[in-house]
């Protein structure tokens, strides 16, 4: 049965070039599902548009003539964060990639895409999903991995020398009375320090200590 008006999913096509926006229509109007429900070809209309038109999804190039889509995407989703938003560009951009997600982004494809990616992706977004271009997702593991790390070691940067053989040890499960034997110190000296560093992480149980420390991959400082 065919899906009626009111079931579609509203679409809003931003994209500054008319023969894009003519082939993205023609496209959806191929396919079971779709209305589209307006177009633009620049951030400031996008954000208006947004408002009056109350898309599901809008398909955003990240290059406009006045600005940045990966912005114009996070200011559609802080006035109405159910609008989904997914970013359709012809360039595989590192800065543009990780912003677009981190402004609430719920996909990011090449224009190189085949239509049946592009129906399946907005699809995905409609549904609250999302969905990468591998080249894409693979470029983003790439820069969170490293943000990670980076990340990891800022958080660490606060503790000792002892702290770190410490809490490393205790992740690989050491009791107080074996990190005393590795560290030289009495068993009452390590409980101390390690109600210290619990207080220091800002955590209460040693297991969570423990869990943090293995999240960061933590490993035993040199002696």
């Amino acid at each position: 049965m065919a899906t009626s008006q009111t079931d579609a999913i509203r679409i809003l096509i931003v994209d500054d070039h008319a023969v894009v926006r003519i082939g993205l229509k023609t496209v959806l109007a191929n396919a079971t599902g779709f209305r589209v429900v307006g177009e633009a070809g620049t951030v400031n209309d996008a954000i208006t548009l947004a408002v009056q038109a109350r898309p599901d999804v809008v398909l955003m190039d990240v290059r406009l003539p006045d600005g940045s889509g990966v912005e114009a995407c996070r200011r559609i989703k802080a006035d109405n964060p159910d609008i989904r938003v997914v970013m359709l560009t012809s360039y595989q951009d590192e800065e543009a990639i990780v912003g677009s997600v981190m402004a609430g982004a719920s996909g990011y494809l090449l224009k190189q895409a085949d239509a049946e990616r592009l129906i399946q992706a907005i699809r995905d977004a409609a549904a609250g999903d999302s969905s990468l271009d591998p080249r894409a997702a693979g470029t983003l593991l790439s820069q969170f991995r490293e943000l990670s790390a980076k990340q990891a070691e800022a958080e660490l940067a606060g503790l000792t020398d002892r702290e770190r053989r410490m809490l490393a040890l205790i992740a690989e499960g050491y009791t107080n009375r074996a990190i005393g034997e590795v560290l030289h110190l009495s068993e009452k000296t390590v409980r101390n320090h390690v109600s210290q560093l619990l207080r220091k992480l800002g955590f209460q149980r040693r297991s969570q200590a423990a869990a943090w420390a293995g999240q960061r991959r933590l490993e035993l400082p040199p002696a």
